[in-house]
């Protein structure tokens, strides 16, 4: 049988469990034709691009199927008909994906860094004057030994400037 994702969005001011039901509904359409239903993804409520039929949001799921065009055309066929389902989209893929989708890993990465505008904490800077502390060893024995010559070159253009002394024969 062929493989599909299907992805259809919900009207925003539908709650979750209406959600559900409807994913329920469309699931049995599927089994009862002889398909299956392999995962469910909730995406959950997001901000819609562009307005569709008066909403600004909407709820997104994604359906990983394994049925006859048939099936798949009976379940397109009722979500035409339902009210709730603002746009759907499906897709034939050779494979279905293992583990979660590319929408729940950016949700899961966006909770581990923690909320999208924050910075990364700054090193503390050092008490001495010198500005914020070199990252490395490297660049700190550079920062040193550049001052050093500098003084030296500096004692160098004074001598070159002064004139010779010169001895007079009398």
């Amino acid at each position: 049988m062929p493989l599909y994702e299907h992805v259809f969005l919900v009207r925003q001011d539908v709650s979750s469990q209406q959600v559900e039901a409807l994913v329920d509904q469309f699931k049995s359409i599927i089994e009862e034709s002889g398909g299956s239903v392999g995962k469910v993804e909730n995406w959950g409520l997001k901000t819609l691009t562009y307005r569709i039929r008066k909403n600004r949001k909407a709820h997104f799921t994604l359906m990983n199927i394994e049925a006859g065009h048939e099936a798949l055309a009976e379940v397109e066929r009722q979500q035409r008909l339902s009210e709730d389902v603002l746009r759907s989209l499906t897709l034939k893929v050779d494979q279905h994906e293992d583990g979660p989708s590319a929408m729940l890993q950016k949700r899961e990465d966006r909770d581990r860094r923690g909320r999208p505008g924050d910075r990364p904490r700054r090193e503390p800077r050092r008490s001495d004057g010198e500005g914020s502390a070199p990252k490395t060893e490297a660049a700190a024995e550079a920062k040193s030994e550049a001052k050093p010559e500098a003084k030296s070159e500096a004692k160098s253009e004074d001598k070159s400037d002064a004139k010779p002394a010169t001895t007079e024969a009398t």
